[in-house]
């Protein structure tokens, strides 16, 4: 599975996308320029002083070929003032003025809300965040502005966990802290559409700590009734629950303990109960199984915006701007 990676970065060199980065210069971000321009992933867009960049590249020995790069000075840029403009225009509900907005937008902290403009405009086709920040204060600004693919339809985040001999999807591992069974449906179909993306074929288990109402609990009768509508909107989906995880990832107890469902043991993709659950989950799973955790990537946005986890490598940052572009071609070639 280790070679999935291998073919994530080969899809997005073959048709590279513009990603913007609002964290220019932050370390492991600026020496993930070295690689992502020396690989040809993507096409970077860093938001800041273009000497302060650069100096801190210099710090760093890097050795990036400037030529491959865009660098835009929200405090001299000729578009600030145009994304003020449409930034207002986007939170009037809110009672945003161009005055508000443009004070926003030359403000250290405004890099994110820079950033995000460039992708709502079009100028960009995705961004990579978070690594210098919490993904509350990166993911607002795209929640605010780029907004959600249809009226409350829900944003959420996956992590691909990618194993030696097996890859699963987990999800909503960044953003809903106590989904209801419809938030949970939301996922379940954005994360299905992600797998599709890539070219998995979704098999999908919503868990639980009850199988097949093993446990009479509203927390596993939430989970049950996502199931009965996913399955009646979407009747060709694989997918079902509740399951325990490992009805879900082991055959030989599937057998034993849901032998009727269509999850024998074979999900690839994990539908958690709780932010919680999900949060814990992925952790364990890469610390001590020693999986490789990519993402959270997001999903259920009008546009590619994903999170960087604070603890994440430079490694972590090229794996994600390489499925970035991904979503942005709308697939893997």
């Amino acid at each position: 599975m280790q070679n999935f990676v291998k073919k994530v970065r080969a899809s997005a060199r073959k048709n590279p996308k513009r990603i913007v980065f609002p964290e220019s210069t932050e370390e492991r971000t600026l020496s993930a320029m070295e690689e992502i321009t020396k690989q040809g992933i993507a096409y970077p867009i860093l938001i800041g002083n273009p000497e302060t960049i650069k100096k801190t590249a210099r710090k760093l020995k890097l050795k990036i070929d400037w030529k491959k790069i865009k660098i835009v000075d929200p405090l001299t840029s000729p578009f600030t003032k145009e994304y003020a403009k449409k930034m207002a225009e986007a939170r009037k509900e809110k009672g945003m003025t161009e005055k508000d907005a443009l004070k926003i937008l030359k403000s250290p902290s405004g890099i994110y809300y820079y950033g995000t403009m460039t992708v709502f405009t079009g100028d960009a086709d995705g961004m990579v965040t978070g690594a210098a920040c919490s993904t509350g204060d990166s993911v607002r600004p795209s929640l605010q502005i780029i907004k959600t693919q249809e009226k409350f339809h829900m944003v959420s985040g996956i992590f691909f966990m990618i194993m030696e001999k097996r890859m699963l999807l987990f999800a909503d591992a960044a953003i809903t802290i106590d989904p209801d069974a419809h938030n949970l449906i939301d996922i379940a179909e954005d994360t299905a559409k992600t797998a599709v993306t890539f070219g998995i074929k979704p098999r999908i288990a919503f868990l639980s700590f009850s199988t097949k109402g093993s446990a009479n609990h509203p927390r596993a009768e939430k989970v049950r009734h996502a199931v009965e509508i996913l399955k009646d909107k979407y009747p060709d989906l694989v997918a079902d629950g509740e399951l325990q995880v490992d009805a879900a990832l082991v055959p030989s107890v599937a057998k034993r303990k849901c032998p009727k469902s269509i999850i024998q043991g074979d999900a690839n993709i994990l539908i958690f109960p709780s932010l919680e659950a999900a949060n814990i989950a992925y952790k364990l799973v890469e610390r001590l199984a020693g999986a490789k955790a990519i993402g959270p990537l997001l999903q259920g946005l009008r546009k590619p915006v994903n999170d960087l986890s604070r603890g994440c490598s430079v490694k972590d940052i090229v794996n994600v701007t390489a499925f970035t572009v991904c979503q942005a071609q709308g697939g893997m070639f």
